[in-house]
């Protein structure tokens, strides 16, 4: 059985530390309570249009995990057809992140479920420069659908100010799945570009989870705390499996910190153990933002059997 997850999403609103504490590296971390975030628009970023990919084949981004024979039992297809549509495939050295096609030829059942490409917008993009040349770029994409989506993934592309391409990567969001209302940045870091480098992003791929999926576990986050001082966040909690709920075999928790003027400027995931039903287990780790002082933290949360 394949990892499982779902999310909870908190926000946390910063306030201005007093003119002592940003002067002093040993001054205690502030805790700020909940608020609520705000969309932004960002300036001289282009939008790519995404065009609406067919509905087979399609392409799946590897996750951490997968095999060929779990894919072709998840899609109801052969692994023979799995590698014909795949010929350079190696099933021993996959890598999260790589890029293959699902078919659905004629050995799928018939009115077996497949993924539906689905064109969820991308609300926000924004790049920031790194003190050795290098760019961070985060592309929020936000569920406006009624249901999961999963495999979501972003290309960014990189241009000059005369639209020559400079560069180009596949960028992921930090969790496996974006439910119903959710924002997620999908993030990569560029290195050696141009300051003046324009962002332009394309939806790859963003798939409806399919009804009776067991891949995922209705975790939450409980009794967070977001401790915000300068462009650093101290994070804490607790990640929880209600009694109904089979048992997690791992977790993992996303932070996204956003700037004042409500751009994404860092996100970390960490990684935990197991939990039994109706219980929980403690998180604690930073975040930090790219140069910009942090004013709110979100999270998310997943869990798998």
């Amino acid at each position: 059985m394949r990892y499982v997850l779902i999310m909870g999403l908190l926000l946390f609103t910063a306030c201005s530390p007093s003119a002592n504490a940003a002067g002093t590296s040993h001054a205690a971390l502030k805790p700020y309570n909940t608020g609520t975030s705000a969309n932004t628009s960002t300036p001289n970023v282009i939008i790519a249009e995404t065009p609406l990919p067919t509905a087979t084949p399609f392409t799946y981004v590897i996750q951490a995990g997968d095999t060929i024979s779990e894919l072709a039992e998840t899609y109801n297809i052969s692994q023979d057809d799995l590698r014909a549509v795949n010929p350079d495939l190696n099933p021993n050295s996959m890598t999260i992140g790589m890029s293959i096609l699902i078919p659905s030829g004629p050995s799928a059942a018939a009115g077996s479920s497949t993924p539906v490409p689905v064109p969820v917008p991308i609300t926000q993009t924004v790049c920031h420069p790194t003190v050795d040349g290098g760019l961070w770029c985060f592309a929020l994409v936000h569920n406006n659908t009624t249901f999961i989506l999963e495999n979501v993934s972003i290309q960014i592309t990189l241009s000059d100010e005369n639209g020559a391409v400079i560069s180009s990567q596949l960028a992921l969001l930090p969790l496996d799945i974006l439910p119903p209302g959710v924002s997620l940045p999908a993030h990569v870091f560029f290195s050696n570009v141009p300051e003046k480098a324009i962002p332009q992003v394309q939806l790859l791929s963003a798939f409806q989870l399919t009804a009776g999926n067991t891949r995922y576990l209705p975790a939450s986050v409980d009794n967070t705390v977001a401790q915000i001082k300068g462009n650093l966040a101290q994070l804490s909690g607790q990640v929880h499996l209600p009694a109904e709920s089979k048992a997690a075999a791992r977790v993992w928790v996303a932070a996204v910190a956003y700037d004042e003027d409500g751009r994404v400027v860092g996100v970390r995931r960490w990684e935990g153990g197991a939990i039994q039903p109706g219980t929980g287990i403690p998180f604690s780790f930073a975040v930090a933002g790219t140069g910009s002082r942090l004013e709110r933290v979100e999270f998310a949360v997943q869990a798998s059997p």
